[in-house]
């Protein structure tokens, strides 16, 4: 048998993304020792590649804005499935955390007078989104590493968590191991705060890393954590379509928020002729008045195309479904016509766009500046996740916490753009907090050898059996393929059960999986390993959307095209039953304080 390398911390951070980083800190400012474990470099976390901005009711550019602004236009983009209490939370503490973000360094786009910048985003009432350029992301990493190396954080760069330790019903550590040598490596923790991030690679076609598998809710749902909302999967209207290579790689929403324009193959801006209902007072079917709104004019009503995220990739796959998509089977999303309306539009694009111009100039040989871009709908977002308590971010498990994108509550059926940024921060730095509060209060925790041994023989077993079913990566392309198909954009029932079917088959020939070679740097050995994770996650999404018999947000369902009054008040609750059983369960939400339904009367 194998031997591992035990190492003591008092909070374990699994994760090292926007909220990983900002959890660390905070754990390390309250004087507790705080190991981070990143499945990749350090710097190289998804984080980077989001691009338009960290939404923060600042009011820099309309003195309109507020938290309570922010707070209705999240629970009405969220279809009012979210957490009320989270959004509160977060609509309060998110200019502060932006604040601290730039007190720390981040160099934000500045306003003449020297204020942080903020640009229009889909689903904001007002200019919103702080930004550097398209390069958020990337400036927020940046700033966060700047600032936590030298908080004494014990960093484990490419090491792979593939389940928790418990002591009891109580969180224990961690077992994992280290990807270059394979080597077995057991975190004992006292409390562990889940920070992985997204699962946007168990489809097809995908704006995520290669990280981005789900592995964090897996563990936590394996552990005894409860899962909500796993139905709601947003679907970012603009990736790119061509060339093959880069299909899916994200286009910022900040290309609408300049001023870019949907057309379909006949040039029409499609998106005048579907606005909701609850967004048409807001909405402007003309072009004159939708350009005085991307130009700041605060009499003016915004454009269609900044309608939120799931309405507008579904307006794009009505056009490409109904023959009037681009050459390569998307539409068109044209920023360069605003030469229309200034004289200097190739500067300021590259001003406001320098990744975008960069990308599709050296990927596709496409210039922004003088050509449409070709886009449609890629993988994008989880909305569900791992339930945490809105406070506290602490899970259904003691001791385990979680935060960011893996974590669920705050943005209901649908994401608003920019609100991911501000969630890492605001729900980061909490959980922080009290998983470092936790690891004071509590005891601490027995790693059992007999639960380390059985888990390393597990991880093992790939390397005993001889293929049969395929290798990890045909098993894993066969999973993205159907998800993509089956589970996607537009679901029903058949196609849901259809996928339910497949992945029961699938979870058996999983079993089965093997790999050669040694242990060191072994990618299919890793991605044998990862597929047990995919396939807990791709279960509960599939099964979470047939049970919601409605459309709302991010699920759209063509046999259920309506919303339902009474799925409008309930949580798909999914968690681990017995061996391999996975359970299903509505819960109704919890009631609004008056307050909070009072600044929802006042904003509608």
């Amino acid at each position: 048998m194998s031997t591992y390398q035990t190492i003591h911390h008092d909070v374990l951070v699994i994760g090292s993304g926007g909220a990983g980083l900002r959890a660390a800190i905070e754990a390390s400012a309250k004087g507790v020792s705080v190991g981070m474990v990143c499945r990749s470099l350090l710097g190289k976390a998804h984080t980077v590649m989001a691009e338009g901005g960290v939404a923060a009711a600042l009011a820099n550019v309309d003195d309109r804005d507020n938290w309570r602004v922010h707070f209705a236009d999240t629970m009405r983009g969220g279809q009012y499935l979210n957490n009320w209490r989270m959004v509160e939370l977060f609509t309060k503490e998110a200019p502060d955390r932006v604040k601290e973000l730039e007190a720390w360094g981040a160099v934000f786009d500045r306003t003449p007078d020297g204020q942080i910048l903020q640009r229009n985003f889909g689903g904001h009432k007002y200019p919103r989104l702080a930004h550097v350029g398209d390069r958020t992301g990337l400036e927020m990493i940046r700033t966060l590493q700047d600032h936590g190396i030298h908080q004494g954080i014990e960093i484990y760069q490419e090491h792979t968590i593939v389940s928790l330790l418990k002591d009891g019903g109580r969180i224990a550590g961690a077992f994992g191991y280290d990807r270059a040598s394979g080597s077995f490596k057991v975190f004992k923790a006292k409390a562990v705060v889940i920070t992985t991030g997204g699962m946007g690679r168990i489809f097809k076609i995908s704006s995520n890393s290669w990280d981005c598998t789900g592995g964090g809710i897996a563990i936590a749902y394996d552990a005894g954590a409860e899962l909500i909302d796993m139905e709601f999967v947003q679907f970012h209207p603009t990736g790119m379509v061509w060339p093959p290579s880069v299909r899916g790689l994200l286009i910022t929403e900040g290309v609408r928020g300049e001023g870019g324009v949907l057309r379909n193959s006949a040039g029409k801006r499609f998106m005048f002729d579907d606005i909701p209902e609850n967004y048409k007072s807001q909405t402007s079917t003309d072009e004159e008045e939708g350009w005085r709104y991307i130009q700041g004019d605060k009499n003016a009503k915004r454009p269609p195309e900044l309608l939120t995220r799931d309405h507008v990739a579904r307006c794009i796959m009505r056009e490409i479904k109904a023959g009037r998509g681009s050459p390569h089977g998307g539409v068109f999303l044209d920023i360069a016509w605003i030469k229309e309306k200034i004289s200097n539009a190739p500067e300021h694009i590259k001003k406001k766009l320098p990744s975008m111009y960069h990308q599709f100039k050296e990927l596709a040989g496409v210039d922004i500046t003088k050509e449409p871009m070709e886009v449609g709908p890629t993988t994008h977002y989880m909305m569900g996740g791992i339930k945490v308590d809105a406070d506290s971010q602490m899970t259904t498990v003691p001791g385990l916490f979680a935060a960011g994108e893996c974590a669920a509550g705050l943005h209901g059926a649908n994401r608003l753009g920019g609100n991911s940024l501000s969630d890492l921060l605001v729900f980061g730095r909490r959980a922080g907090e009290f998983a470092a509060a936790y690891s004071k209060e509590n005891p601490e925790t027995t790693i059992h050898p007999d639960q380390v041994s059985e888990l390393m023989k597990w991880a093992l077993a790939p390397f005993e059996r001889h293929p049969k079913n395929g290798n990890a990566f045909q098993l894993q392309s066969q999973l993205q393929e159907f998800m993509q198909s089956l589970v996607g954009i537009t679901r029903s029932e058949g196609e849901l059960t259809e996928a339910i079917d497949k992945i029961e088959k699938m979870k058996l020939l999983i079993k089965d999986v093997a790999c050669d070679g040694n242990r060191n740097y072994n990618p299919g050995w890793h991605t044998a390993l990862e597929l047990n994770h995919m396939i807990t996650v791709a279960e509960g999404i599939a099964r979470a959307a047939r049970e919601r018999k409605e459309s709302r947000g991010g699920h759209f369902r063509e046999d259920f095209p309506e919303k339902s009054e009474e799925w409008g008040n309930m949580n798909i609750c999914v968690k681990k039953s017995g061996a391999d059983g996975m359970e299903i369960k509505p819960k109704t939400k919890l009631g609004m304080r008056p307050d909070l339904e009072q600044v929802i009367e006042e904003m509608k």
